[in-house]
């Protein structure tokens, strides 16, 4: 029997029928289909607005080794549409509030994937809403949809939870709950030990440390707190190399940034790498520390991916970098929003190399136990778990 997962991540078709959907989606999606025991549908709803999605790709549905159906998560007919499947993989988002009790209704098991607690979409909000009474009407929707979120976990058949924060808040009410930790890092991927001995080495004989920022450059990923940071080394006398992956809206700035203060010699920004033969390279190679300004407590992949690099963090304590601390024991936390403070870690872990070192190996250690696939394998396995016939919540 099918499996049908419904993202909150939209589809553009384009005029000749090809499909505009990220790499990491059609990933997930074949890794999916290799755990589980039949077919795998992604029933997605239609988008006409450009993204900012770094490795979006353009592709034939036909190439696609599973099926891709467009369809609105407000069709009147979904229920019939649904009831053809053997379980149902949704997520917690507004488009979906309905989906656990309409299962309900036609018998078909329904799990949840949540990866936003309410205090991220208001942290979200207030960063990149300008006008304060519009950032006050939106956090009192998100409030809304957080007590809508609540009761459609509850009638589900079980809730997987991308990191701690949403672990924290939905475990309690719902029997099946699942905690994961959202990677693109695959076992052959991972560091090895001649790498990361090479690469500790090179850290130990001195030189500028190597910082890494890799991802979306907007205010919810801290992203012009970035070249602050470098400011205030260069300030404190550290030698360092800044290098800063990515594009966004705040990329224009960022770059008049490095111009006018004079860090053209230490910060560059490297655009956008492909993730397996550009970017993870480059992390095990030539990253000693991953600088991470995040504003909100998403549960960002890039955490996993990092540390499977054998590569440590110093970042804002949002509740999801917290979470990692915690259950792995390494990374350092520095207040929010202090990116000065953020400058002063980094030098001290400059003087210390040593606890660097230590650092990427236990990094490492969590990555591995934390893989692409052993990931998406125990998913599938709560997915069967959840949808046995004794299980179903009617």
């Amino acid at each position: 029997m099918t499996l049908a997962v419904l993202p909150e991540l939209k589809v553009k078709v384009g005029p000749n029928g090809t499909l505009t959907l990220t790499q990491k989606f059609i990933d997930g999606m074949l890794e999916y289909s290799k755990y589980w025991n039949g077919p795998v549908t992604a029933l997605m709803e239609p988008s006409v607005d450009r993204s900012w999605n770094l490795d979006e790709v353009e592709i034939d549905p036909g190439q696609l080794p599973f099926k891709v159906e467009v369809t609105s998560y407000d069709d009147p007919g979904l229920g019939r549409i649904l009831s053809g499947y053997r379980a149902i993989l949704g997520s917690v988002s507004y488009r979906q509030n309905h989906l656990s009790k309409l299962c309900q209704s036609i018998s078909v098991p329904c799990v949840y994937v949540s990866e936003n607690t309410l205090r991220t979409h208001w942290q979200v909000t207030w960063a990149e809403t300008k006008n304060r009474l519009v950032c006050l009407r939106r956090m009192w929707w998100h409030s809304n949809q957080e007590r809508l979120f609540r009761r459609a976990i509850r009638s589900a058949s079980g809730i997987q939870c991308n990191g701690t924060p949403t672990y924290e808040s939905y475990r309690a009410i719902n029997p099946r709950p699942l905690l994961f930790f959202d990677t693109r890092v695959t076992e052959d991927m991972l560091v090895s030990d001649p790498e990361l001995e090479e690469r500790t080495g090179q850290l130990m004989q001195g030189g500028p440390i190597r910082l890494l920022f890799s991802g979306r450059l907007a205010l919810m990923k801290g992203a012009d707190h970035l070249v602050r940071v470098a400011s205030e080394l260069r300030r404190l006398g550290v030698a360092f190399e800044f290098t800063i992956c990515g594009e966004g809206p705040r990329e224009p700035q960022i770059r008049a940034d490095i111009e006018r203060m004079g860090l053209r010699d230490c910060t560059r920004l490297a655009g956008v790498l492909d993730f397996k033969t550009q970017l993870v390279p480059l992390t095990k190679r030539q990253a000693d520390l991953f600088v991470c300004c995040h504003r909100q407590g998403d549960p960002s992949c890039t955490y996993l991916e990092v540390m499977s690099c054998g590569v440590p963090i110093v970042g804002y304590a949002n509740e999801a970098f917290q979470g990692i601390v915690s259950h792995s024991g390494t990374g350092w936390l520095v207040p929010m929003n202090r990116p000065g403070k953020v400058a002063q870690r980094i030098a001290e872990l400059s003087a210390n190399r040593s606890a660097l070192v230590e650092a990427a190996r236990k990094a490492r250690d969590f990555g591995r136990q934390h893989t692409f696939e052993r990931t998406f394998r125990s998913r599938i396995e709560h997915i069967e778990f959840c949808a046995a016939p004794d299980r179903v919540r009617v």
